[in-house]
Parts: structure tokens; sequence; C-alpha cells
């Protein structure tokens, strides 16, 4: 694992990452993945970030074992299914990846043991739940890149997620995003202060410019202020 880049006044990316929302990060750079919304976190007010470690389940339960039994704290367990009607992973793999300090599961497939996992604070998404497992027989598929929500995810790649959905980068690319993202954040929570204190929103946004630009066929964008 190669060392977190550091923001010029010594603070890690991750540390900087932490306060971020997925909507910002998305924001700040649109060529980053941003995995399907089809796959929703089971228990809603948690927060995902993390380093991948990937599994290729191919409908069994091996591949998610083995790649939990190589993760370490701070990894996020990235599971491609392989199975459209059953679960790959529930309370007991959960509550292994809390005790070994794992950030979060991401599947592109089914969870089991919902009732459970939405009172735990590992972040789990899914594409929903059954109450059938995969079997395990097949020898483990892991450390290769996965196809999670319609975009490639590889070992070592970075999540981060939210209620809203989960962006996915190289550490360079958030790198290179997250100047950006903190001042969209910091923006956006200034603006949405000063309208809750009773200034319109539209005292900042140059709405009937850019409309009156659009309807007249000329090339504009609309702007917040932020």
């Amino acid at each position: 694992m190669q060392p977190t880049p550091h923001h010029p006044d010594g603070e890690p990316l991750l540390t900087r990452l932490a306060r971020i929302d997925a909507s910002s990060l998305s924001d700040a750079d649109k060529s980053l993945r941003v995995v399907s919304s089809a796959i929703r976190l089971v228990n809603p007010g948690c927060r995902l970030l993390g380093r991948a470690v990937t599994a290729q389940a191919n409908a069994d339960l091996m591949s998610v074992i083995a790649a939990l039994h190589s993760a370490q704290a701070g990894d996020v367990l990235v599971v491609e299914a392989g199975s459209a009607d059953r679960a790959v992973a529930g309370e007991l793999f959960a509550s292994e990846a809390i005790r070994r300090g794992v950030a979060g599961i991401v599947i592109d497939g089914l969870c089991r043991d919902t009732p459970t996992l939405r009172r735990l604070t590992l972040p789990v998404f899914a594409r929903g739940a059954t109450p059938i497992a995969c079997p395990a027989g097949r020898v483990p598929v892991t450390g290769g890149r996965v196809r999670i929500g319609g975009v490639e995810i590889g070992p070592g790649d970075l999540l981060l997620g939210d209620d809203d959905g989960i962006v996915v980068g190289t550490e360079a690319e958030f790198a290179a995003a997250i100047d950006r993202a903190e001042a969209i954040q910091s923006g956006e929570e200034g603006l949405r202060a000063s309208i809750v204190a009773g200034t319109s929103i539209f005292a900042t946004m140059n709405y009937e410019e850019h409309l009156n630009r659009l309807q007249a066929g000329q090339p504009s964008a609309l702007s917040l202020g932020i």
C-alpha cells in the first residue's frame, strides 16, 4: 500500500475525504466513477471510506470469505456476487468485518440478515436482500478487477460512499479532486445557511440570465455563486 498524500498543512488525504460528501466529490470531478444507484446502503446514515479488497464470488461464498480473511483495517470488501437470487454476506461476515476494522462492504448482489445489519455501524451496500445464501464450494477468486454497479473497481481503489451513493477513484484522482470538493462543500454549507437565514437562493443564482441565454440558443452555464 502506498503512503497517502498529505495536504500542505499536513492532513492526510483520507482525513480530508472523511469530511466530504459523495455529491461534493462527484461535483468536483464528474469523470470519477459512480456506482449505480441500484446499489444502496442497507443501514442509512453510515459513511463509507476505504481501499478496495476485491472478490469475484461467482455465486459462491468462498471468494468472499477469502477476501475477508485478507482484509485489513480501513479496507472495503468489494464483492461482485455473480448471483441475482442468493446472498453473499450477512450478519456474521459483517460482524467479523467490524472485528477486523474493515471500513465497509459493497456488494453487486444481495445480502441477508438485514435487521441486524441495520443496527451495525459498518456501512453495507447491496442491491437487496434474500434469506437464501450462496453455497461455499468453489476455489476463491480474489484480488482482481470487479464490475460493481456498472463501474470497474480494482484492488486499492478508494471508495467514498454515503446515502447518495458511492464514488470510486484512484488515490491520484481523489487527491486531484479534494481541493475543489472541499471548496464546493464549504460553499454549499454557507449558501444553505444564508437561505435558512432568509436570503433567497435566486439572489446568488444567475437564473434569469442563464434562462435567457438558453432560450436564445446561446451557450451558458448555471452558477450558484459558490
